[in-house]
């Protein structure tokens, strides 16, 4: 028995055939999954819509979440106080130079 025909305003009659690189084709593929599409209707949405929204859930040790804002937020601070005694025509000294390599080595160990 044949499978029945889509209402005529449905049945998509014209092809586009488009190359993408291999990550391209992951990402895009990865996003359709996340939305529980198929590859064909994500894109054709993406194409219409300009976006489709996907739903994440978040599992986070909160905890260190914290912990992880505060370490930020103090580096950042450390930062602007450096950017402020330049901008305003503070010299560089020697002590300004360790506080900057404080402040970059503090960034590159929470990676």
């Amino acid at each position: 028995m044949a499978r029945p025909k889509k209402e005529p305003e449905i049945t998509y009659t014209h092809h586009i055939n488009l190359r993408l690189t291999d990550v391209q084709y992951e990402i895009i593929s990865e996003n359709a999954r996340r939305v529980e599409l198929s590859l064909s209707e994500y894109i054709r949405r993406q194409l219409m819509k300009g976006k489709v929204i996907a739903k994440y859930e978040l599992v986070a040790d909160l905890p260190e979440l914290k912990k992880l804002i505060f370490e930020f937020g103090k580096i950042g601070n450390n930062l602007n106080q450096i950017a402020r005694h330049f901008n305003t025509g503070g010299i560089h000294s020697l002590e300004m130079r360790k506080a900057i390599g404080q402040g970059l080595s503090d960034i590159f160990r929470m990676k």
